[in-house]
């Protein structure tokens, strides 16, 4: 299996990567970020990844998507930033028409951010954006920051940490998200091989289970593994990260929660921006 260093993975995959959960499969943990496991899916190359949604369509004729263990919440959507106002000429002005033609860095193409994204600069700056610049999360603030790009489109703890950089959130993809769909806001998604068969699926999703309350039940048990691979993270923020990425969608995707799966993948193919879902693409198992 591969899932990334963040807290909300090692959070919910502690117990079951440790094999304190009786009667789970063992598990051989890879770390690595959303970008290369979303490679590594395409490729087939592991039998359980945590991986973008906006990957599924590309992926889910050989994996399934498993009810749970991933990442989807209200109010956690990745944001757009830019240099404080004033901070010097090269910010752009507030509002989404502030992009029009500007440089912006993500973290993927191929990202579930960058899709909310693309779905909100398609409603919100006219125009379009100008070049699209892939660099990995870490350097997205500092380069906002000093002026090498425009904006940047971030994720996860950076919701919690850009002020410390001087900047400026311009957007917020998961408010656009949430206010024009009503529905919780799609991130990260756990998904394993169909090869593996139909019991090994139902077993693989009961111990992710699990391993999601085991954590609730004794958070101070993880602490040790999600600090380990936090990457010098502040242990308040790492807390906040966990608070806000792992609810009840973890424990299980639910009928809200495959509406928001469903609802994204389709629009998103309405616009021309990803293949179309067949109609039991996302049936378990």
């Amino acid at each position: 299996m591969a899932y990334s260093p963040c807290p909300n993975d090692t959070f919910v995959f502690d117990a079951l990567a440790h094999g304190r959960i009786p009667g789970a499969p063992e598990l051989d943990v890879t770390f690595a970020d959303i970008d290369v496991t979303n490679g590594m899916a395409e490729r087939g190359e592991l039998d359980v990844l945590k991986v973008s949604y906006a990957a599924l369509p590309y992926v889910l004729d050989e994996y399934a998507l498993l009810p749970c263990g991933g990442a989807l919440g209200r109010g956690c959507g990745p944001l757009v930033l830019t240099r404080a106002p004033g901070a010097g000429d090269a910010s752009p002005p507030s509002g989404g028409e502030g992009l029009t033609g500007r440089t912006v860095a993500v973290p993927s193409e191929k990202s579930t951010a960058y899709l909310l994204f693309r779905l909100w600069a398609a409603d919100s700056v006219p125009g379009g954006v100008g070049e699209i610049v892939v660099m990995p999360f870490h350097e997205i603030m500092p380069a906002v920051r000093d002026g090498k790009v425009d904006a940047g489109l971030v994720i996860h703890e950076a919701r919690f940490t850009y002020r410390d950089y001087g900047l400026h959130k311009l957007a917020d993809m998961g408010e656009h998200w949430e206010l024009t769909t009503g529905l919780p806001i799609p991130l990260g998604a756990i998904i394993a091989k169909r090869s593996l068969g139909e019991p090994a699926l139902i077993r693989l999703a009961e111990s992710v289970r699990a391993s999601v309350r085991a954590a609730w039940q004794d958070p101070e048990v993880s602490r040790p593994y999600v600090m380990e691979h936090a990457q010098e993270m502040d242990p308040a923020v790492a807390d906040q990260h966990i608070g806000l990425y792992v609810n009840e969608f973890t424990a299980d995707l639910g009928a809200d929660g495959h509406a928001a799966v469903r609802g994204l993948l389709t629009r998103a193919a309405a616009e021309g921006l990803l293949p179309p879902l067949g109609p039991d693409a996302l049936a378990f198992p």
